[in-house]
């Protein structure tokens, strides 16, 4: 019990502020529709056992003027009951997607903010394929939360009238017990809360096994999804080395856990579809067989013995909450958890990176067009040293080949960037200049080639004739007449082509420092220099720090820092 109020208060704390949001006045209004509109369908399911009453007692007494009525009044009924329950699922649909709206936004903006998106791939637990945990879990989370609470509230007020109605439907009933006889009022609410509550027990016995069936069936869906994502981005070199072997029988193990997953929930929901089946049937008949004694010893009405059942049902229903919704609840756990396990590892990562001094780097912004490294050791996340107590200053233009270890250079670069806080000492960044990276493989966004040059700028802060001349100056002249077409430049270019339009890329920008890693390793030794020197030109005014392994380029620079 402690576990599951646990689990709730940590949802309500995820998902709750939505209620209080800045749009929180239309939030409030859809959720007071929510209400009145399921007490409005609550008013008609009394009508309709009281329109029920009215009809059996018209037929028995073969009335046709009081059938007559009864048939005006189901066209009534009938078109109110349309009017409510469509605005119902217009009103709830939309709430449902502002609240999974928001929850997306919020968990986006924690996730894709200052590299968090990177950095929490290295904090442990549970938030595997953010992907599916942000696209699909943050869905069934606010969805089904609305339906059952909706469902819930309606059983509520479902209990509540029918109760009172058959309450007074059931009258007194004398037992005997030979020796006294025992007047027993509302016997049928009685037989109801029994008849339920047995029910529920058995179900949530026979249900339990459903919560961790469901949870394992989504993980090993979403490691499926994930490997044959991975698999299609790297489709090219994949094909060049024939991994297709290796491929094969791993996206076999991996469809293997989902059929076990599969047939682990079949087992668990074959043993509640069992029960539930026999349960409905159980439930339509129990009511009526326990009435129609009354009914032939004449004591109540036939319209009377139908409304008592319908009360009956429509009891036992709403105290059958429980058991019917026991799969959705396990799914929406299932997803809720994920989506906190997600919310939790971000929390962490912030209270990692906000952890004092000596425990992390500290990047320090500076009003000199100077980027410094104060006493700066940078550590893995095994806390081993990579690069220990450097002390350098690069001024504005100058050029710096950061030579020895590339893997120490690598973790250099993700420091200055933010992406890597770990390690101690500080690295002083000049204010309000720009630092561009440029990686092996540049990221070309889907879209038109335009957009995917000039990204994350828009293309409208570029001059179309510049971005044109540039492409010639790079020696991708081919690609001007594709710059309005879409298309995923990642899968389409090759691997030299999108080289030479990440320095496309940096020529339109035109930033202050620069920071190249194997930028250019694709490219024959000449083309690559060409590049370089390129750059150079275009750029005489910005610093430039270099990762290489190609000798010709390392020969360009004066200046060298050497990492361990």
């Amino acid at each position: 019990m402690r576990t599951t109020s646990k689990f709730f208060m940590q949802f309500v704390r995820l998902a709750g502020p939505f209620w209080c949001s800045e749009n929180k006045t239309t939030i409030r209004t859809l959720s007071a529709f929510l209400v009145a509109l399921t007490v409005a369908q609550i008013a008609v399911s009394v009508i309709i056992t009281e329109w029920s009453a009215d009809l059996f007692d018209a037929l028995e007494q073969r009335s046709m003027s009081r059938l007559f009525t009864q048939v005006g009044l189901i066209v009534l009924i009938f078109i109110a009951n349309m009017a409510i329950t469509a605005t119902h699922l217009v009103i709830k649909r939309r709430l449902q997607l502002s609240w999974r709206g928001w929850l997306t936004d919020k968990l986006i903006g924690q996730w894709m903010r200052d590299g968090r998106h990177y950095l929490v791939t290295h904090i442990p637990g549970q938030h595997d394929n953010p992907d599916g945990r942000i696209a699909e879990d943050i869905r069934i989370s606010t969805e089904y939360a609305i339906d059952l609470l909706h469902t819930f509230f309606y059983c509520l007020l479902l209990l509540t009238s029918f109760t009172e109605i058959l309450w007074t439907l059931s009258g007194t009933v004398t037992l005997n017990l030979g020796l006294m006889e025992v007047p027993i009022q509302g016997h049928l609410v009685w037989l109801a809360l029994i008849y339920a509550a047995s029910a529920s027990t058995l179900g949530w016995w026979i249900g339990r096994p459903l919560t961790m069936a469901t949870d394992n069936r989504q993980t090993v869906e979403a490691n499926f999804r994930f490997a044959l994502v991975k698999a299609r981005e790297n489709a090219q070199a994949i094909a060049l080395i024939h991994g297709e072997r290796h491929e094969n029988p791993h996206f076999h193990r991996l469809f293997g856990n989902i059929v076990d997953a599969w047939n682990q929930q079949t087992h668990a929901w074959q043993r509640i579809t069992m029960f539930s089946s026999g349960y409905s049937i159980l439930s339509m008949a129990f009511p009526i067989l326990v009435s129609a004694p009354r009914y032939i010893l004449g004591t109540i009405s036939l319209g009377a013995l139908m409304q008592s059942a319908q009360a009956f049902q429509q009891m036992v229903a709403a105290l059958s909450w429980p058991v019917d919704n026991m799969g959705k609840v396990a799914e929406w756990r299932a997803s809720v958890e994920r989506v906190l396990g997600l919310s939790k590892a971000l929390e962490q990562l912030e209270r990692e990176i906000a952890k004092p001094d000596p425990y992390r780097i500290r990047l320090v912004k500076s009003d000199k067009s100077v980027l410094a490294f104060r006493d700066l050791c940078i550590s893995r996340l095994d806390r081993i040293v990579c690069v220990s107590t450097l002390n350098e200053e690069i001024k504005a233009g100058e050029r710096v080949l950061i030579a020895g270890n590339a893997f120490s250079g690598n973790k250099l670069f993700k420091a200055i960037a933010g992406l890597w806080p770990w390690g101690e000492g500080a690295i002083e960044l000049p204010d309000d200049e720009t630092m561009f990276f440029m990686p092996p493989r540049p990221y070309l966004p889907t879209g038109t080639l335009r957009a995917s040059i000039c990204y994350p700028s828009d293309p409208s802060a570029f001059d179309p004739q510049v971005l044109e001349n540039t492409l010639e100056l790079a020696g991708v002249k081919e690609l001007k007449e594709q710059l309005d077409q879409v298309a995923d430049w990642e899968k389409n270019l090759e691997r030299e082509q999108k080289q030479r339009l990440g320095l496309v890329r940096l020529l339109l920008h035109k930033p202050k420092w620069i920071l190249m890693q194997e930028a250019f390793d694709s490219l024959d030794p000449e083309g690559e220099v060409d590049m370089v020197n390129l750059m150079h030109k275009k750029l005489a005014d910005s610093a430039v720090l270099t990762i290489t392994k190609q000798p010709t380029i390392q020969a360009l620079y004066k200046r060298r820092i050497t990492l361990c």
